[in-house]
């Protein structure tokens, strides 16, 4: 069962999360991780990044704004995070949406798995090579719970990592178990960068827990972090509901939260 006590446990702790983010979503990825609790860093220099990757306690590698500088980074942080047995969060934001990104995203694998891929439906075809076709970085509408596990189940067999496949319904499997989450606010598709946020939340959380927990942790609380600002900014519009996504992440970890909905086992 999710621990629903890792919030407060990552208050505690305060955990160093590294982020190669892309640089829509940086602020965003920061503030979040501030919100719940922990301390971000947002480096990608390739000449510190061994240094930093040995400082964090997590790292989370987004892939959304590209270039080959950024991916060096990301091969250096996930070379040094796995030597030091530290957890790391990948989020291939877009692997789909051309030939080069995906033979990089592919390439940053050889050198190493992930302890946690976050991905959307398009972004888990792809990597599964089934030629699924993104419209940037959003997933195409496919909300059937069966399919959204089997994909989720077979990429992370694939991969040997815990894969946390988001959208209606997210599914978070590690090749055998699977779990089904429910729940949140149809308000997100509005704003950038929620995605990024979670994966941000798994690195926040990976670095309590293990890698299972975090995914499904972070999928349960951001569901309901998602629904609590839905209510909070009343129909006001996407900009205050991003600025409620911060307010009711900070309080989540209140003891008068009431807790997210419980996974469906698949």
């Amino acid at each position: 069962m999710p621990d629903f006590n890792v919030c407060a446990a990552v208050r505690e702790k305060r955990p160093l999360v590294h982020c190669i983010s892309n640089i829509v979503t940086a602020n965003d990825c920061a503030n979040i991780l501030y919100a719940f609790g922990a301390s971000p860093m947002m480096a990608e220099a390739c000449e510190e990044m061994a240094e930093i990757s040995a400082l964090a306690d997590a790292a989370v590698l987004n892939t959304g704004t590209p270039s080959d500088a950024r991916y060096e980074a990301a091969r250096i942080c996930l070379e040094e995070s796995r030597r030091l047995e530290k957890p790391v969060v990948l989020d291939p934001v877009g692997v789909g949406a051309s030939s080069w990104r995906l033979e990089r995203v592919l390439r940053l694998l050889e050198s190493g798995a992930p302890d946690i891929l976050r991905v959307n439906l398009a972004e888990a075809e792809a990597l599964l090579g089934l030629g699924s076709a993104e419209l940037g970085v959003d997933s195409p509408g496919r909300t059937d719970r069966a399919a959204r596990a089997s994909a989720a189940k077979l990429l992370s067999r694939q991969l040997g990592c815990v894969v946390l496949l988001t959208g209606e319904f997210d599914a978070v499997s590690d090749g055998e178990r699977c779990a089904v989450v429910s729940g949140g606010s149809a308000l997100m598709p509005l704003i950038t960068g929620s995605g990024c946020m979670l994966s941000a939340v798994c690195g926040a959380f990976a670095a309590v827990e293990d890698a299972f927990s975090a995914a499904l942790d972070a999928s349960l609380q951001w569901k309901r972090c998602s629904e609590l600002a839905e209510q909070a900014c009343a129909g006001r519009g996407p900009g205050s509901l991003r600025a409620a996504l911060m307010d009711t992440a900070h309080v989540l970890w209140h003891p008068l939260t009431p807790p997210a909905a419980q996974p469906e086992w698949l």
